[in-house]
């Protein structure tokens, strides 16, 4: 009864941590990305996503130093999928999400490209240290991609850095103070996101679920929480762009970041199921998310729907055929 309690009592304290993790990132980013003249998609892509995959990448160190390597690709991919079905569709249900034109054309195709580009990597059913090293290759060309491209971004927007230059040591402490504040609310999430997955893990297991079953529902759900309050803050202060951007971005950083330092630290056995059931689940909801933004430059309502009935859809299927 004392474990059950303090474990209770845990999830209730990381969901306090992911709340005000996500407002101190989501303003602390929305901030630097006005007072820099860049655009918040790209600090959603890339400062906000490594934030909200942070839990995911502590996880997967974690499981890989414990050589629970069910737990870690299953976290990864259940995370995937939760964050485009489950967040992205919730999120769209409470308030449909505009979405970016450098978004449609260019970050939801590499995204697909990334996850089908998985495939080849765990063919022969691991994932080695020179696997790692290619995935955090890939990472580095996707980051360097998006803030080189960024500067088309800000063509379009209209060259809003310049003109507060003067401000010299005044713009200075703005940006620490706001740093320090995107740094604050990473380390919230990753906290929430730990205590979650801890005291949801303790409660799963008491059930006598299987590892691989609780990495790709409980721990993906718990580690993806941060992505699912950081959308619904973002999109509650009207910052659409960072809330869809935080989405395709974390999945990136999942894929090659996650599953990349992970195999620096172990290597990582591949079940069958992967190939066959998890990772063909995501590239599928992936691309599905395609269509759906290039539809109208927005996520509706509806759509929203669709992608919850799609990702509860995959659950089951890879539920009743492990």
């Amino acid at each position: 009864m004392s474990d059950l309690f303090w474990n209770i009592l845990l999830l209730i304290g990381g969901f306090g941590a992911l709340w005000f993790g996500a407002e101190w990132l989501v303003r602390g980013a929305a901030r630097i990305a006005t007072d820099m003249g860049i655009s918040p998609v790209v600090i959603g892509l890339t400062l906000v996503s490594l934030g909200t995959s942070a839990p995911e990448l502590v996880v997967g160190v974690v499981a890989a130093l414990d050589d629970r390597t069910g737990l870690l690709i299953g976290n990864v991919m259940g995370s995937n999928l939760a964050n485009i079905g489950l967040i992205l569709g919730a999120t769209a249900v409470i308030r449909p999400l505009a979405v970016a034109d450098r978004v449609i054309s260019r970050d939801v195709p590499i995204m697909v490209l990334v996850t089908i580009f998985i495939f080849p990597l765990v063919l022969d059913n691991a994932v080695v240290v020179g696997d790692g090293l290619i995935l955090l290759g890939v990472l580095v060309v996707y980051v360097a991609f998006t803030f080189r491209t960024a500067d088309e971004d800000l063509s379009q927007l209209g060259q809003g850095a310049d003109a507060d230059s003067g401000e010299g040591e005044d713009a200075a402490h703005g940006l620490l103070l706001n740093l320090g504040l995107v740094a604050a609310g990473a380390v919230g999430l990753a906290l929430g996101g730990q205590a979650i997955v801890k005291g949801a893990s303790f409660l799963a297991s008491e059930l006598g679920a299987s590892e691989e079953l609780i990495g790709l529902t409980v721990v993906a759900v718990g580690t993806s929480l941060p992505e699912l309050v950081t959308a619904v803050v973002a999109a509650a202060r009207q910052q659409a762009d960072i809330a869809v951007g935080n989405i395709v971005g974390s999945n990136i950083f999942n894929l090659t970041a996650v599953l990349g330092v992970s195999a620096l630290v172990s290597e990582l056995p591949v079940d069958s199921s992967i190939l066959t059931r998890q990772l063909p689940a995501v590239l599928a909801i992936s691309l599905l998310v395609w269509p759906i933004t290039a539809s109208a430059s927005r996520v509706r309502r509806s759509e929203g729907v669709l992608l919850l009935v799609a990702y509860f859809g995959f659950m089951i299927w890879i539920g009743f055929a492990s």
